[in-house]
């Protein structure tokens, strides 16, 4: 097993890093924006970015499965790497489950995704306002939690690259 990962593996995570970091900032900007032409411009970019996301992150997981990641160092802790490994899991569950819970949150208020303002994607639920209400908030939270589980994992590469003076961090730039 290489001491490195690939190429595609540093590119799509650098590319979803910034592609989510982009998203969550979007996010916030637009939530209490008043409505406007520019605010629906707004939610129609978040929705696109999202659903490429959502496909970047299902190659993404394609990828991991058939080109397995570098081990964890040796003298890791088997307790710090089943931590290691529930915090990808966790991320990857969440970079599935927010794209997920937006469709079905725009669904049931009634606005279709037309990705890039051309391919429509089908709406998974009828319009309810209490359902769409509820995934609403259901979003919200999952993106919450999503920013805390990243915050421990950028917490977690930058201890190992400082503290513990390992490979973890250096293995995924793109110069390794």
């Amino acid at each position: 097993m290489s001491a490195t990962y690939t190429t595609t593996a540093k590119l799509l995570h650098w590319l979803m890093a910034v592609l989510l970091f982009g998203l969550l900032a979007l996010g916030v900007y637009m939530h209490d924006l008043p409505l406007s032409p520019e605010k629906l411009q707004l939610y129609s970019w978040h929705k696109w970015a999202g659903v490429s996301a959502f496909l970047l992150v299902l190659f993404r997981l394609v990828w991991r499965i058939t080109h397995r990641p570098p081990a964890l160092p040796a003298n890791m802790p088997p307790l710090m790497q089943l931590i290691a490994h529930a915090g990808h899991a966790a991320l990857y569950l969440l970079m599935i489950a927010i794209p997920l819970s937006g469709w079905l949150m725009s669904s049931a208020k009634g606005f279709q995704t037309v990705w890039f303002g051309v391919l429509p994607i089908p709406d998974l639920l009828s319009k309810d306002k209490e359902l769409g209400d509820a995934l609403a908030l259901v979003h919200q939270s999952l993106n919450l939690l999503f920013a805390i589980t990243l915050a421990g994992h950028i917490g977690a590469a930058l201890k190992h690259h400082f503290i513990d003076k390992d490979d973890i961090l250096t293995r995924m730039l793109p110069k390794h």
